[in-house]
């Protein structure tokens, strides 16, 4: 993921949390036009440290996060799941199956 998709993603997430860019940089303990500055100029990226706070803040994990298609994890993980949950057995004949 680009540093492009990564301010993507904050957005979107942000967005989703229902937070304002405003409250997410409170939340976070910064300035106050920490997020707008960052989601509106795109002329840097928070730290690592920053980042999971953001994550933090906004209710999601690294995984969901970095998710390759945020909009199938919740549906994806649900599958991955239930997968676990199948004999080894079963497993296979579901792999040849697909």
């Amino acid at each position: 993921m680009d540093a492009k998709g990564i301010i993507d993603r904050i957005g979107y997430f942000r967005t989703k949390a229902k937070l304002s860019q405003k409250a997410l940089s409170m939340e976070i303990d910064m300035n106050v036009g920490y997020i707008n500055r960052l989601e509106s100029k795109r002329d840097f990226l928070p730290s690592v440290d920053v980042l999971f706070k953001i994550i933090t803040a906004c209710g999601i994990t690294v995984e969901e996060f970095f998710y390759e298609n945020v909009e199938r994890y919740a549906e994806d993980k649900q599958i991955l799941a239930k997968l676990k949950d199948l004999s080894a057995e079963k497993r296979e004949a579901l792999l040849r199956l697909l």
